[in-house]
């Protein structure tokens, strides 16, 4: 007949304690995010040139200078889908995609690839960049800030 297990003695305790914060220090890091890369996590940057310049060299550096297969453009919505394939990982190809978005301070434009690591994002944008300047010059310069009103006095912070 079997001996049912004794209960747990300070020697199991032991032997479960080096487990544990093993567990526990694996955990931490999943909890709070620290362990994964936001799928949503992209590089930007603020375009100073027109949507127009800023889409047209996008789709041209995607298409024409990298060699990517382009899915989908939309330039009614701004953004580019396409298949990246980087030197690094062969002949393997992850889902791409280019948001150009027209703001107020000018144009914004993100890059995305989630499942590269960020540097990747990174150096597509800064080519980018570069073919703006490239093809379109330096940026135009934007308008100074309109001057407060120099001939108004400044309000009294103690007037009544």
């Amino acid at each position: 007949m079997a001996h049912p297990r004794p209960p747990l003695y300070a020697a199991d305790m032991r032997r479960l304690s080096p487990i544990a914060l093993l567990l526990v220090a694996l955990a931490v890091p999943v909890a709070f995010g620290l362990g994964a890369r936001d799928a949503s996590a992209s590089v930007a940057y603020e375009s100073p040139y027109t949507f127009e310049q800023t889409f047209g060299t996008a789709l041209r550096l995607v298409r024409v200078d990298l060699g990517f297969k382009l899915v989908e453009k939309d330039p009614a919505n701004g953004y580019l889908l396409f298949e990246y394939r980087s030197p690094e990982s062969g002949s393997r190809v992850t889902q791409g995609a280019i948001e150009i978005v027209n703001g107020r301070a000018g144009v914004h434009v993100a890059v995305q690839l989630p499942a590269m690591p960020q540097y990747h994002e990174q150096v597509l944008l800064d080519g980018l960049v570069k073919k703006l300047v490239a093809e379109h010059g330096d940026p135009p310069k934007k308008a100074p800030p309109p001057p407060a009103d120099a001939g108004a006095p400044s309000p009294d912070a103690g007037a009544p």
